[in-house]
C-alpha cells in the first residue's frame, strides 16, 4: 500500500548497521554495502546527509568510516526519515502540487498530512537501539564483536 523510498530504507539500514556492527574502529562504508547490499551511489549520498543532521560522525584516514554521533537509544527513526526527506526535490513535496480541486485540498490533503503525521509519531517513539535489540532477539549474529553506541 504504502512503498517506502528507497533512501529512507537504505538510512535506517545503514544507521542499524552501523549501530549493530560498530565495535572501537568505524564501520566503512564498503562493509555496510557488502553487508546490505546497498548500492554505494545511494549509500554515499545517504551517509553524508546523516553526517550532516548529526546522526552520524565521519572518521578520515585509511581507518575511517562513520560512527553513531550519539547513544543509539538517543537516534530515532523517524529523525533519519526527516533527515532523508530533506534531500528530496521540491517537485516531490506536497506544496509543490496544483492547488486542485476543494475535495482534495480540504478532504484527501488533509487526511493524507494526518497519516503521515501519525507514522512520524510512531517512527520517532522507535530507536535504534529498538531495532538493534529485535535484530538480536532474532539471532542476527554481528559481523564484529560488540557494539559501540557512540563517539565522542
Amino acid at each position: 500500500m504504502f512503498r517506502l523510498p528507497k533512501k529512507m530504507l537504505f538510512a535506517i539500514e545503514a544507521v542499524l548497521d552501523i549501530a549493530y556492527n560498530a565495535v572501537d574502529t568505524p564501520v566503512q562504508s564498503a562493509e555496510i554495502t557488502k553487508r546490505q547490499g546497498i548500492p554505494r551511489r545511494y549509500l554515499e549520498q545517504v551517509l553524508q546527509q546523516l553526517v550532516r543532521v548529526d546522526i552520524l560522525t565521519g572518521v578520515r584516514g585509511p581507518r575511517g568510516g562513520y560512527r553513531l554521533a550519539r547513544e543509539r537509544r538517543r537516534i530515532t527513526v523517524g529523525e533519519i526519515v526527516r533527515a532523508i526527506r530533506s534531500l528530496e526535490t521540491a517537485a516531490d513535496d506536497e506544496e509543490a502540487l496544483p492547488p486542485g480541486s476543494r475535495l482534495g485540498q480540504e478532504v484527501v490533503r488533509p487526511l493524507w498530512a494526518e497519516l503521515q503525521e501519525e507514522a512520524v509519531k510512531k517512527l520517532d517513539a522507535l530507536s535504534i537501539e529498538d531495532l538493534a535489540n529485535q535484530a538480536r532477539e532474532k539471532g542476527i549474529p554481528r559481523e564484529r564483536a560488540a557494539p559501540v553506541d557512540f563517539s565522542i
